[in-house]
């Protein structure tokens, strides 16, 4: 899901030309491979994956899960993409699972967080990807039980990024549903570094921006860069805390041997949530410097009217002592040769104290 600084794009580019430089699908170890679709994609889609022995088998029917699940040599994967009502309580009776996850999971509305309920694992992370020319959020619900993992998503699961999942689901569920969730755990957090990328090239630009002019577009795509930072750092960071647990504490469906791949993702999550801060102090700072030119500009402005005010208010003295009304006797010819030496003297001091202020940089 990664991309290169190569074809970075601007903001100020419109969406679809920025949609279609930003692919979520990074090139897999054959490049001349076509990545598939991780899950289920369309709204109300139902993905059920079974594998026993290393054989997989898929149907849609959740009336079949109770049946694959009585076989204790099977491991279950059952994907809903944007399911309804019907369909969560339908998966949460079939599974046991306690009211208040099927609850959260029909509300699609929830933080980042992991709480367990008896020996079932319910965890909530949130998988990045472009809304028009602006990083957006997905929630990614993850049901974890002995022998079957259960995921709800709005279809933006992806494709098969990761190492864990270059073979197939069915290699990963042959390990365990553990695993699965972590396969599909580590394909999400993979998928941040891309989105933190672009961000990182839309900071560099705009700071090369801000650099050559402050203008107001400028400073409307500064703050958005802010905006969005401090939303992926809302969705991302809880993550953290995620992973922290499921390394640290005895979790029931988690295979000990499988607790390491669990702590590189939490690793991962450090190293961007590190990003993000890192990025939101150069907005910051781009934020700064930006008031900074500004108010240069305006402080060099006030010069410049200074010293026109200077040597415009010398005229404008020497004009009123002798007065106007002279000015036509001069064009006439008729006027003493005094107002002609004090129009000079006025001329001359005007030009020396032009070429004071210049020098000055005044002017």
């Amino acid at each position: 899901m990664a991309r290169t600084r190569s074809s970075r794009r601007s903001r100020s580019e419109p969406a679809t030309k920025r949609s279609a430089g930003r692919s979520p699908v990074a090139a897999a170890s054959d490049s001349t491979r076509t990545p598939t679709a991780i899950g289920a994609r369309k709204p109300g889609a139902v993905r059920i994956t079974s594998c026993r022995g290393g054989k997989k088998a898929e149907t849609t029917d959740l009336g079949d899960v109770k049946g694959l699940l009585a076989d204790p040599q099977t491991n279950l994967w059952i994907d809903l993409a944007e399911p309804d009502d019907d369909q969560v309580k339908a998966a949460a009776e079939v599974l046991g699972l306690h009211p208040l996850i099927a609850e959260d999971i029909a509300e699609r509305n929830q933080r980042s967080k992991v709480e367990t309920f008896d020996d079932i694992v319910h965890a909530v992370l949130f998988a990045l990807h472009y809304d028009g020319d602006e990083a957006a959020v997905s929630e990614v619900d993850f049901v974890l039980g002995e022998r079957f993992l259960l995921t709800a998503h709005d279809g933006t699961l992806g494709s098969k990024t990761t190492a864990a999942l270059r073979f197939g689901v069915e290699h990963a569920l042959t390990k365990g549903p553990d695993y699965l969730f972590y396969a599909i755990a580590d394909t999400i957090v993979d998928g941040y570094f891309p989105v933190l990328d672009e961000i990182g090239d839309d900071i560099d630009e705009l700071q090369d921006t801000v650099m050559q002019s402050a203008t107001g577009n400028t400073l409307q795509r500064l703050f958005a860069l802010k905006r969005e930072l401090s939303n992926l750092r809302r969705a991302t960071s809880p993550a953290r805390e995620i992973f922290n647990q499921l390394t640290n504490r005895e979790i029931g469906p988690i295979d000990e041997t499988h607790i390491v791949y669990f702590r590189d993702v939490y690793d991962h999550l450090i190293r961007v949530t590190d990003e993000l801060d890192n990025y939101r102090d150069l907005v910051s700072g781009t934020l700064d410097i930006y008031v900074s030119i500004v108010n240069n500009d305006l402080s060099r402005i006030m010069k410049r009217l200074t010293g026109v005010t200077v040597i415009l208010a010398g005229i404008g003295a020497v004009a009123g002592i002798f007065g106007m009304s002279e000015a036509g006797a001069a064009f006439q010819g008729a006027e003493a040769g005094g107002f002609w030496l004090v129009t000079l003297f006025v001329i001359v001091v005007a030009v020396a104290a032009a070429a004071l202020l210049r020098k000055i940089d005044w002017i």
